[in-house]
Formats: structure tokens, C-alpha cells, sequence
């Protein structure tokens, strides 16, 4: 069954667009929202930072995110073009030149990587900075366009705030840290594809391999299945080694089960031919709040019940 006039998330812009909100549109602030959130929680995950550290952090990741996400869009103008979710962009709908994104996001990811460097540390630029080209050369521009894995090896670079949230802290990479890398990284492709589910003839048109146009719909749900199952056995595992307590494995369990459930169900009509859109959307919706509520459980158990 193949999704119609099911709403999904879009680029839309303001009725009166303003250079301002195009350049503040670049950025994809929703997205960041969530990347601040694993990037900021950790940090109270691994200590007690200070609220420059903090406030600088996130500043300077924001802004390194932001330039990702523009670059992105520069690198990606050609395709926007024919998806319905992504025409209105600035450069499509032609309020922006594509050098002024480029430049823009050139910009502001310099300046990100001048502010880590010089009010927090070297490492922590680094990691941003790595992300930043993660997502933009092997994502964007090599697997997004060759692979239904895309999404999958992909999601590494989503992965990176929590690397940089913990250096911000300690100035280095931890054992826990790298969990929290993995438990975004297993995230993903459920997220994600949840979305491309819904957003396939759009993908289809713009001639990306996204997971269901390639194995289709079915196969796909599978993979959203097996990879939340693990995603909710590495999310309890770093109970074991004692990183976490009681708060953060009840939490676990509740908010996993609930994703869990959610691609259950889309699975299940999926099999039995009935109507499973609303669903797959309420998994796209669901698995946001999942991880931000997930992030926040971390610092909240690490910070007042783990001594």
C-alpha cells in the first residue's frame, strides 16, 4: 500500500519571506532543536559543566549544525526542485542564489568551529567539524544518491553531537559517550524510514535509492523492526556496565516499548493489506520525542541519582 495524501513534514515557507527567515529556514532549527538536546544532556551526563561551557556548546553547535544543513541544501538544489516536501526552499523557490547558501553555510560552520575551539576545546571543534564533513561529503554527497543504506551508514553524522557534548565536558572520548553515538546511530534508519515511507513517489521522482523505492515497502518496515529491537537492547546496555541507574532503564523500557509498538503496528497492517500511513506517521512523530525524552532520562538519572 502506497502512501497518498498523508501530511508529512515540509520546508513550507512563511506567507511573507524575509532574508531573515530564509537564512534562520537554512539552518532547519526543528532539526537542530533535537541535535542540541543529544548534544547538551550529555554533557550533564559526563559532569557538572559550567553554563559558559554549556552555553558556548551549544551556540557553537547550533551554528556548525546550521552550516551543515545549508551546505546540504546547496548540495542537494537539484533535487529539491522535484520534491514536493522540499520546493520551497530558498534556492528552488529562487528568493536565494545557491553561492549565497554556499557561502552562508561555509560561514557559519567557520565560526562554529572558531567558537569550540577557543571557549571550549580543540577536540570538540574537531568532532563538530568532523560531523559537519561526515554529513555533507559521505552523506549528502556520495551515499544518499548510490545505496538504500544511506540512511543507515548515513546516520553516523547525526550521530556526533553526543561525541561532542562529552569532550565539551571532559576533553576527551569515553567508553559511555560512545554508546550514546551507537543508541543515535541504531535510531535512525526506524526514524527515517518512517518518514520515507511516507514521502517514497517523492524520492521516486527525485531519483534518490531510499530504503522502500528500492526493497519496498514491506522489507522496509522489517528493517525498521529488527533495528528498533536492537536499538532498545544497546539502549539498556550501558545499565549493566553501571553508567546508568534505575531513572534511565525505567524510562528505557517504557519509552522503547512504545516505539516498539508503534513499528509493530505499521508492520501488522502493512502484512494484512489494510491502511497504515497514520501509523507510519504517529513512528516518525513518536521516535523524536522518544529520543529527546531518552536524552534528557540519561542527564536527569547521571546527575541527581547516580553518585
Amino acid at each position: 500500500m502506497t502512501p497518498s495524501a498523508v501530511a508529512a513534514p515540509t520546508d513550507a515557507t512563511p506567507d511573507e519571506p524575509s532574508l531573515a527567515r530564509d537564512l534562520i529556514a537554512l539552518t532547519k532549527p526543528r532539526i537542530i532543536s533535537l541535535l542540541l538536546v543529544t548534544t547538551l544532556a550529555p554533557m550533564f551526563v559526563a559532569g557538572t559543566p559550567s553554563w559558559a561551557t554549556v552555553l558556548w556548546t551549544g551556540i557553537g553547535g547550533y551554528l556548525m549544525a546550521g552550516g551543515a544543513n545549508a551546505v546540504n541544501m546547496y548540495l542537494d538544489r537539484d533535487i529539491d526542485t522535484l520534491m514536493a516536501r522540499t520546493k520551497l526552499r530558498p534556492i528552488p523557490s529562487g528568493r536565494m542564489t545557491a553561492r549565497a547558501v554556499l557561502a552562508f553555510g561555509v560561514a557559519i560552520a567557520t565560526a562554529a568551529t572558531w567558537i569550540l575551539g577557543h571557549f571550549v576545546n580543540v577536540l570538540t571543534a574537531a568532532l563538530a567539524l568532523a560531523g559537519f564533513y561526515f554529513y555533507v561529503f559521505v552523506y549528502t554527497r556520495w551515499l544518499k544518491r548510490t545505496t538504500p543504506q544511506n540512511i543507515v551508514l548515513g546516520g553516523a553524522a547525526g550521530a556526533f553531537p553526543p561525541l561532542v557534548g562529552w569532550a565539551a565536558v571532559t576533553g576527551r572520548v569515553e567508553l559511555a559517550s560512545i554508546y550514546l553515538f551507537l543508541i543515535i546511530f541504531y535510531w535512525t534508519p526506524p526514524h527515517f524510514w518512517a518518514l520515507a515511507l511516507l514521502k517514497q513517489r517523492d524520492y521516486g521522482r527525485a531519483g534518490v535509492p531510499m530504503a522502500p523505492n528500492i526493497w519496498g515497502e514491506q522489507e522496509t518496515i522489517d528493517q525498521m523492526l529488527w533495528y528498533t529491537v536492537l536499538l532498545l537492547g544497546l539502549s539498556l546496555l550501558p545499565v549493566t556496565f553501571g553508567v546508568f541507574g534505575l531513572v534511565y532503564q525505567v524510562s528505557t523500557l517504557i519509552l522503547g516499548t512504545l516505539l516498539l509498538w508503534g513499528v509493530w503496528r505499521v508492520r501488522a497492517r502493512a502484512a494484512a493489506g489494510v491502511e497504515w500511513t497514520a501509523v507510519a506517521w504517529w513512528v516518525y512523530k513518536y521516535s523524536l520525542l522518544y529520543l529527546a525524552l531518552l536524552f534528557v532520562a540519561m542527564a536527569v538519572d547521571r546527575h541527581f541519582f547516580i553518585t
